[in-house]
């Protein structure tokens, strides 16, 4: 569907209550990440679109002219797609209950927020067509400068938490926001790390945000809301979490976040989705190794064989990843590792390495161990001298006894 304005009225814009009442059964109506659901409603806007599908729901004939007139000429193709479409929309129609949903959400605290509110996501537009219609969300609002999704197994490794729990802890402190799925295993350390470094965190539900699943994270759920994150989610309270709506909700972590972390993932896993999701948007994506022996690092490695991410491996690489140009660069390490001959010019490091502790040695001697001219040893260890990596004995030259 390529898009003309309507020709009959102005369109509803976006946020107004028309717009937010059609999204929000949009929200119930469509499947999470139903490609022609959401080309319907780019192209002609919610309620249109809405008003278009119940007349073609009602009447069990839908009006294509009426349709072309703001979608523009759609060919036998995109016509056989939507009209799959339509059914496919119509068997759940007569189940659909606003009011129900508004009412759910009035209980439980949540509200709808939908493009052009303050508090929409803009990661999300880069979905096109796979956006969601609407969020419904409980607690703080999920816009944030600066958010990370840390993913990974549910039947994680003690390896995997524990460096998820420190990745989150010191991303909290620097003021980012962590995002995960609130499953078991990683997401779960995710979000405990987030909290414990007194920052937020956002869980992206596949199903309600009335309904804690899996309920045995109930109470950390509950903790995010109260430490100032939230549960956020592209389906009405009430709604049942499905196979399919979790592969769609990883869509979304990927979206709402400026890089994607995989920290352990199987072969095959839904963190690994997250991550060709964020891929496919351009988004950065990091992974964490693991023993090569282990089966929840297989992803991970995985994905970096492949080229999808970067390896990654403390908090520092991880700002880098997913911040600024330049000026989120991982500070040069510093430590026991640092050698006092880093840096030499290769030539005073051969004419170094031709010194001995204990024997002195002329300048012929290293020249001849370091491959040298008598000449450059000379000059190289009057350099080293000055450096203070080399000493001059009465019978030659030895390693400076500060290196001792």
């Amino acid at each position: 569907m390529s898009g003309t304005s309507a020709s009959e009225g102005p369109r509803d814009h976006a946020g107004s209550d028309s717009d937010r009442r059609a999204r929000a059964v949009w929200s119930a109506l469509a499947e999470p990440g139903d490609a022609v659901a959401g080309a319907l409603v780019q192209t002609c806007g919610a309620a249109a679109a809405l008003a278009w599908v119940t007349s073609a729901a009602d009447t069990d004939r839908p009006d294509w002219s009426g349709l072309e007139r703001s979608a523009g000429e759609l060919d036998e193709s995109l016509r056989r797609r939507v009209d799959v479409g339509v059914r496919r929309w119509a068997a759940r129609w007569r189940s659909l209950d606003p009011e129900r949903d508004r009412a759910a959400a009035q209980r439980s605290g949540a509200r709808l927020v939908v493009p052009g509110d303050p508090a929409w996501p803009g990661g999300l537009d880069d979905l096109g067509a796979l956006a969601p219609f609407a969020l419904w969300v409980r607690g703080a609002p999920p816009t944030a400068s600066r958010s990370v999704a840390l993913v990974g197994a549910r039947a994680s490794t003690s390896y995997g938490e524990r460096v998820t729990v420190d990745l989150a802890v010191e991303l909290a402190r620097r003021g980012w926001v962590v995002v995960s799925g609130g499953a078991y295993g990683i997401d779960a350390a995710a979000h405990r790390g987030a909290l414990t470094g007194g920052g937020a965190t956002h869980v992206v539900l596949a199903g309600g945000v009335d309904r804690a699943y899996p309920v045995g994270n109930a109470a950390l759920l509950e903790e995010v809301v109260r430490a100032g994150g939230s549960l956020i989610s592209e389906v009405p309270p009430g709604s049942t979490p499905t196979r399919g709506r979790f592969l769609q909700r990883n869509r979304l972590i990927a979206a709402v976040s400026h890089a994607t972390v995989v920290v352990e993932a199987a072969w095959r896993s839904g963190a690994a989705s997250t991550a060709h999701h964020a891929a496919r948007l351009l988004r950065p994506v990091g992974a964490v190794p693991g023993p090569v022996t282990s089966a929840a690092s297989a992803g991970c490695h995985r994905l970096l064989r492949d080229g999808v991410a970067v390896c990654v491996t403390d908090a520092d690489e991880v700002v880098e990843l997913a911040g600024n140009v330049g000026a989120d660069l991982t500070p040069v390490p510093t430590g026991t590792d640092v050698r006092p001959t880093d840096g030499l010019d290769p030539v005073a490091r051969r004419v170094h390495d031709g010194l001995s502790r204990r024997t002195a040695r002329d300048a012929e001697q290293i020249a001849a161990r370091a491959g040298t001219t008598p000449a450059q040893a000379r000059a190289m260890l009057g350099l080293l001298e000055l450096d203070g990596l080399a000493r001059r004995v009465a019978s030659g030259w030895v390693v400076s006894d500060a290196q001792e």
